[in-house]
């Protein structure tokens, strides 16, 4: 059984699906509607997802909530709509969904709560907020070139903030290797960056 923050999907992807395109993967989503396409589509964007959450709510226990929100959000929208952009269209659920959140938390105006999300910061953070969201854009697409093994073991450790036992128990990978996998994933993450998105050694 395949899960995605806490969501559960029917299929382990096999590499030739991990290939596909966004655009593959959804046409074959509505073409019979299984949701192990979206078992491959959505964990691309965990990074990216949590990058804009954090952004938004500054609480990482509020971040992680909200990407398994936006998660179930996206699910129930594409089984009604057909998404051409898809990318855009889940970075606006993200963002609606946290601004929602701040308005019930606060009790004030969803227009009143956007602006002050977007007018309180200086120039200078916005800068740095857009250059965080495109290193985590980069990640999102750098993830999913690591080799299954690395990608599993970073996925579980920086993103579901599982043990090194936690990790061993869930995938039966002893703790030198879940150790070894994070710490080449690391370094292949590193050099994709530093050299464009390409295929992990």
């Amino acid at each position: 059984m395949f899960t995605s923050q806490g969501i559960k999907l029917d299929v382990l992807p096999t590499r030739d699906m991990n290939n596909s395109t966004d655009e593959e993967l959804l046409e074959k989503f509505y073409g019979d509607h299984d949701n192990k396409w979206l078992a491959i589509l959505l964990p691309r964007y965990t990074l990216l997802l949590l990058g804009v959450c954090m952004k938004y709510l500054q609480n990482e226990e509020d971040a992680r909530d909200g990407v398994q929100q936006v998660f179930l959000k996206a699910i129930g929208e594409l089984k009604k709509y057909k998404v051409q952009y898809f990318k855009s269209w889940i970075y606006m659920i993200a963002k609606n969904h946290c601004l929602m959140r701040l308005r019930d938390k606060n009790k004030q105006p969803l227009e009143l709560k956007e602006e002050l999300v977007q007018d309180t910061a200086p120039e200078p953070d916005l800068d740095m907020l857009y250059k965080e969201e495109q290193l985590l854009e980069k990640l999102s697409a750098c993830v999913p070139q690591l080799k299954p093994e690395q990608r599993e073991c970073v996925q579980l450790f920086y993103l579901q903030k599982k043990s090194y036992q936690e990790i061993t128990d869930l995938t039966g990978y002893s703790i030198a290797q879940v150790k070894s996998y994070i710490q080449n994933g690391k370094r292949n993450l590193k050099m994709m960056l530093q050299e464009g998105i390409g295929q992990a050694k």
